[in-house]
């Protein structure tokens, strides 16, 4: 079992900024940037990988609450990073689908 899932289940707390149906938005504990915020899907995806194709409404929905949370964050103004790691090579920690909202600051390129 995964942290998010046990996130999810609400054994372990988290600063939640947004709760829908399908997806669950909190802050990373471990912040990058001034503003960090993880939304996962409440459906068990290891990866972006492992998406099947009946995931493509529950994958737009996600694109959609990221950037609906960037801008309740006040990102949307001077911009922000998405980022979604997939695998041990691509930095992944966690094996369950989830993308970083990443602002409130100058992000430098290349990224690691």
């Amino acid at each position: 079992m995964t942290i998010f899932k046990k996130i999810l289940d609400g054994e372990i707390p988290a600063e939640v900024v947004h709760d829908d149906t399908d997806c669950l938005a909190f802050r990373d504990v471990n912040p990058q940037a001034p503003v960090h915020i993880l939304v996962i899907p409440k459906k068990e995806i290891a990866n972006l990988a492992d998406t099947e194709p009946e995931d493509q409404r529950l994958l737009g929905h996600l694109l959609l609450k990221v950037a609906e949370v960037a801008r309740s964050q006040g990102l949307d103004k001077e911009g922000y990073r998405v980022v979604v790691n997939t695998g041990r090579n691509g930095g992944q920690s966690v094996d369950h689908l989830h993308f970083h909202v990443l602002g409130g600051r100058s992000l430098g390129w290349p990224p690691g």
